[in-house]
């Protein structure tokens, strides 16, 4: 495996490529010093240049892909007291610095002494893992395997000798990385036992079966849920980066220690990252399998980690890694892109069809939407029964503003063209979720400030806990302060529009002109 630490150098290769979203019309192709690593097709920088993700021991900030937009404040100084500090700040906390803590963190725990030994390599609290010519003894799977979906993360579910491969264990080091030892937010439960083995997994005969296609476990969050879904897959695009590869020649394979279902309605999104069908350990069950080249990714609920529950701080937007990962994953998914039109602003209403938090006056909220002669208006549900997540990203990536009440399909903002908006139209007094990642993924946010014009149906009670909570009713809003809102975003969505228009021509005449030399 192939450290992400090198000079990333440009091949000048620009193709045209139609299927792909505008940001990608022109191939990057990313190189280290022995591996293609991503046909990256990063739009708006010159081809001929140097540059840099940031994590890269010789990368300097001028030579950064993306720098965060940031704007200090004197009220932001217990967090930083310079621009420069909070650019960092948020850089570390949201952006490639995020990669780069866990590339500065890493240490080897088990340590190869011959050619073709094993070895094991952590980040700090097994966050992220990398091993070679690993063995796992999987012959006792069906006496722990269970049918409760209560244990898909079952710990300890191998004694020693069940888990290893041929190399120098640091007992002290891997007994250090329990501290965040849970199921999504650290690997140290799968690795705790750990053994230096007597045999080489490579070349032993012990081996039922060996497995020389790249190997990514995962333990995943919940597949019905696109925001927390999306963590996972935000987070394995960071493993990419930390691992030095984005080959789609890989086997994904799911860490589940149940035999219950995994309900996946986004499972179309599994072709940005390998070609191949999704495993489970459950398909390795009673064999003991070597594994050539392995790696447990960063998680989708670890301390501090992306995007989910995490504190950014304010003043900054902009993440290079969020747009990276958007870039990546919209050109993997073949989403097109329509034309740009700055005098025509496309809003889409995204409708819930739950018990809470529906829009009580949403048709009138959408006849002034539609009196209005610069908008085209388009009301969605996003059920996969009715609309596969395909066509749902393309209608999101189609979209100028997007409006919807705070829930989990807000996190199609992850979607969102450069230069658009999202209006959650009401947070329910969770201030920060999709604030924050607006912020990441750089576009525009609003929501609903005037308290005295907003009318919910009745209070909202917890169902459980009986308690008052603004999540468990639905609202109706000021028809004429929803079109104060919209009309302010829709200033702001044009001029961004205009500047990406303006740019983004340049370009391409930039481009033909080079081209023609």
């Amino acid at each position: 495996m192939q450290s992400s630490g090198l000079l990333f150098i440009f091949l000048y290769t620009c193709t045209a490529n139609r299927n792909s979203p505008n940001e990608h019309s022109r191939k990057y192709h990313l190189i280290t010093s022995d591996l293609r690593t991503q046909c990256a097709n990063i739009k708006g920088s010159d081809c001929t240049e140097r540059f840099c993700w940031g994590y890269e021991e010789d990368c300097t900030d001028d030579d950064r892909v993306w720098v965060p937009e940031c704007q200090y404040t004197t009220n932001l100084r217990p967090w930083a007291k310079s621009l420069d500090e909070l650019r960092n700040l948020f850089w570390r906390q949201a952006d490639f610095g995020y990669v780069k803590d866990v590339l500065d963190t890493l240490q080897t725990i088990c340590a190869p002494n011959e050619e073709n030994d094993s070895q094991l390599i952590c980040s700090k609290n097994a966050r992220f893992c990398k091993a070679t010519n690993l063995y796992i003894n999987f012959q006792q799977f069906h006496n722990f395997v269970s049918n409760d979906a209560r244990d898909r993360f079952l710990e300890n579910i191998f004694k020693k000798g069940d888990i290893g491969g041929k190399c120098k264990l640091d007992t002290s080091k891997l007994a250090e990385q329990g501290e965040h030892k849970s199921a999504l937010q650290s690997w140290f439960a799968e690795l705790e036992n750990f053994t230096s083995l007597d045999f080489r997994p490579s070349s032993s005969k012990r081996c039922d079966l060996t497995e020389r296609k790249p190997t990514v476990f995962m333990k995943l969050d919940a597949g019905v849920n696109l925001y927390h879904h999306f963590c996972d897959f935000f987070n394995l695009y960071a493993s990419q980066h930390a691992n030095g590869s984005f080959s789609d020649d890989t086997q994904i394979v799911m860490w589940d220690t149940t035999e219950w279902p995994y309900s996946d309605l986004f499972n179309e999104a599994w072709r940005a990252f390998s070609r191949h069908p999704l495993k489970r350990i459950s398909d390795f069950a009673g064999k003991r399998v070597c594994f050539k080249d392995v790696v447990f990714p960063l998680l989708p609920r670890m301390r501090g980690g992306l995007y989910y529950n995490t504190f950014i701080v304010s003043g900054c937007e902009g993440s290079g890694l969020m747009k990276a990962f958007h870039y990546h994953f919209m050109s993997k998914m073949k989403v097109p892109q329509d034309p740009v039109n700055v005098d025509i602003l496309r809003v889409t209403v995204l409708q819930r069809s739950t018990q809470w938090r529906k829009i009580t006056n949403i048709d009138q909220l959408v006849k002034a939407l539609k009196a209005e002669p610069q908008f085209t208006v388009k009301v969605v549900d996003y059920k996969y029964r009715e609309m596969d997540f395909l066509q749902q990203l393309r209608t999101t990536y189609n979209s100028d503003i997007f409006i919807g009440m705070h829930g989990a399909g807000l996190a199609h903002v992850l979607f969102l063209p450069d230069w658009a908006a999202l209006f959650e139209i009401y947070n329910t007094d969770d201030k920060r979720c999709y604030h924050d990642l607006a912020r990441q993924r750089g576009v525009v946010y609003a929501t609903w400030e005037n308290m005295d014009l907003l009318y919910p149906e009745h209070k909202g009670v917890h169902p459980t806990l009986g308690t008052p909570h603004a999540k468990f009713t639905n609202y109706g809003f000021d028809v004429q302060e929803f079109m104060k809102i919209v009309r302010r975003l829709a200033a702001e969505v044009t001029q961004r529009k205009r500047n990406y228009q303006m740019k983004h021509s340049k370009e391409e005449s930039n481009t033909e002109a080079h081209e023609e030399l």
